[in-house]
Order: C-alpha cells, then structure tokens, then sequence
C-alpha cells in the first residue's frame, strides 16, 4: 500500500523552521536593538551597525548554500544554522560589552542565511513542481508567523525575566524544535518513499541530461539573472526601509498601541496576500506579470501612507495595501527562477538572489533613517514609491 504524499508534511515542516528563523534572525533584531538601547544605554549607531552586520554576514554567506547543501545534505546545515542562531542569542543576551554584540551578530548572520528563504525553498524543491507557488507560500506564512507569534513571546519573556534570559529560552525553543524537525522531515526526498513530485504516482520518466550549473559568476553575466535580482533588491530595499521605520511614523496619528495594531494589519494582509498568490498564481513567465502587480499595489500603499495628512483610514489603507505585497516579495523570486532558469540552476539562482537581495537591504534602515533626518519622512516615502515603481518597470524586463 503506497503512503500519502509526504510533500505537505514537508510543508509544514518548513512552516516551522521559518517561525524561528524570522522571528530571531528577522524580527529579532529590531527587539534586541530597542532592548539594549533601553537597559544598557548603548548607543543606537553602535547597535544598528550591529544589525547591519548581521544581514551582511548572512549576504555573504547564503550564496554558498546549494554546495553545502549538496556536500552535506540539507539536515545537517539546517542543524548547523539553528546551533549557530542559537549560540548568537546567548551572546545578544549576555555579552556585556558592545564589542561582543559583532561576534553575537556573526552567529545569528550565519543562522539566518542557513534558515531562510533559500534553505526553504531547497527543501521544498524536490516535492513540488506545478504545486509549488502554494507549497511556498503556506510554507513562507511561517515568516509572517514568526512576527504574529515570536514578537509577543519576545516581549513577555523580556518583561518578565529579562533579556538575556529571554535568549536562553528561545534558544532552547530553537533547538528542541528544529534539531529533530530537520533530521526526520526536512532532509527527506519524494524517492525514500517511492513517490515523485506534487504526489504523482507511477515510475517517474527518465530525465534528460541536464547541462551543468552556470558558475555564480556566469550568472552575474547573465542580462535576465541581473535585471530580475535587481528588481527584487529594489522592491525589497523599500520594504525594508519602510517597515523598519513605519511605527514611528504613524504614532503621531495613531497613538503607540494604534501604530502597534497598524503593523500587525501589514503582517495579516502578507499573510493573505502571500497565500492567495499562491494558490492562484499562474505558470510560466506570466509570474512577472503577478510581481509586476505587487509592486503596483505597494506603490499604491505608500501613495496611501504619504497623502494620508492624519487621516487615520488612509493610513490603515495604506499599510493594508503595503502589507499585501510584503508576503510576495518573499515568495514570488523563486517561483520566477523556477519557471524561467534550468532545473539545475534554480538553488544556485535563487541563494545569489538573496545574497544580492540581504546585501542591499541591510543598509536600508540607515538609508532611510538618514533620509528623514535630512528631508523628513515624506521624502522618504516617495522615495519608497518611486523604487517600487522601478521594481515594477525592471521585474518585467528579460533582457538586461
């Protein structure tokens, strides 16, 4: 009797990896920086330097991912991300002089490359080919997950027992869950149980010979492997610029418990927009045009956001409309590579992205903190808008 399709398991597997992984290598730092500032009096520049590093770390090292990956299979780097992200905690926690924080931010770097996006779409990869942009995107709601859930728990455990024990805890959460997760779900391939990919039953065909993998550095050449990288690292340097600072810019009209409900309304319309995308996505390059939509209704949102004048439905329109695409810039890169790029090369393809993607986006808190302190947060957001519309413009071109 032949077993059920495991793939959804899988699924859900990588749905709880990615709990952790945004909500300590993602949402984490922005606690850890607000933290520290306020019990130990460190300075914002040192500890958003930090941050910086931690992003850039992860940039450097994500682009190696497929090889790992392929030399020692994908339990054992996923283990070796969550020891990492786990060690990192307890030096953000403990380390009691700031130039401890680099080497805590070293380790939580390395955790995050090896856990997120480009570890999840590798262990979804082999399950799913015409299912995948749901696979994705039910498995990537655990991003959104992660702040919905991780963030709360973050602030209990802080106000009750204190920072560093609050590191030891999620750290021990960390471990107890994801060791065993990857070991006994997320290593497993659709030929341990005689199936094949999105649950399809019978001997799978032959494949043909497949031309070897371009090197990182022919694809750097390649004109469409740039033009798409380089729409996403746009797309996701205004994201990340916007969300970094988008409580503090609408406490003034919400309130600070309003501004806090704002931002969970961004992180409940990613999580909708994400999965209806999925569910409902299109084969083939007509995903560019779906990427092309995102950025359109983003843009929309901060057009929202910067015409809103204190009108507080504006401003909640606003982050709903931002919120809907934040899930799809997450999800919507690998599927592209997926129906555009050889089989061969979609891992490769897809850890350069997000090393292109991280480098970028690491320094945009700075940029757009720099931003308003120069021209004021208006600026800043037509500058988010009109790098949203260049994403859009550059997503759908094919030709460098």
């Amino acid at each position: 009797m032949q077993a059920s399709f495991q793939g959804w398991r899988v699924v859900a597997g990588a749905f709880l990896l990615a709990v952790f992984a945004w909500g300590i290598g993602f949402y984490g730092p922005g606690i850890f920086i607000a933290t520290l500032a306020e019990n130990r009096g460190w300075r914002l520049g040192l500890l958003s330097a930090a941050v910086t590093w931690h992003f850039l770390v992860a940039a450097a090292l994500v682009a190696g991912l497929p090889d790992w990956h392929r030399r020692w299979g994908i339990a054992a780097v996923t283990r070796a991300g969550a020891l990492a992200s786990a060690a990192g905690l307890l030096g953000w926690g403990f380390g009691h002089l700031p130039a401890l924080l680099f080497a805590a931010a070293t380790l939580t770097g390395m955790g995050w490359a090896l856990t997120s996006g480009a570890a999840i779409n590798a262990m979804l990869s082999p399950w799913f080919e015409r299912r995948r942009p749901a696979a994705l995107a039910m498995a990537f709601n655990g991003a959104s997950a992660g702040g919905i859930l991780m963030v709360p728990l973050w602030a209990w455990l802080i106000a009750g027992f204190g920072f560093g024990t609050a590191t030891a805890v999620v750290a021990a959460l960390l471990l107890a869950v994801v060791w065993p997760l990857a070991g006994r779900v997320l290593a497993r391939v659709p030929a341990e149980y005689g199936q094949q990919p999105d649950g399809r039953v019978g001997a799978a065909p032959p494949a043909p010979p497949a031309a070897p993998a371009r090197s990182r550095g022919a694809l750097l050449r390649d004109p469409l492997f740039r033009a798409l990288s380089l729409a996403f690292a746009l797309g996701l340097f205004a994201q990340m610029g916007l969300v970094t600072h988008l409580i503090s810019l609408l406490v003034p009209a919400l309130g600070p418990r309003g501004a806090g409900l704002a931002m969970a309304l961004v992180t409940v319309f990613a999580l909708l927009g994400r999965t209806v995308t999925g569910w409902v996505l299109p084969a083939g390059r007509r995903r560019r045009w779906a990427a092309a939509a995102t950025f359109a209704v983003q843009m929309a949102g901060s057009l929202a956001l910067v015409s809103a004048g204190g009108s507080v439905p504006l401003l909640l329109a606003g982050c709903a409309l931002f919120g809907l695409g934040v899930g799809n810039l997450l999800s919507l890169p690998p599927l592209i590579v997926q129906a555009e790029f050889p089989s061969a090369e979609v891992g490769r393809v897809v850890a350069l992205m997000q090393a292109i993607n991280q480098a970028l986006y690491a320094f945009a808190p700075a940029a757009f903190g720099l931003l308003r302190e120069a021209a004021g947060a208006e600026a800043a957001l037509w500058v988010t808008l009109a790098l949203q519309g260049v994403a859009g413009v550059l997503v759908l071109r094919r030709r460098g």
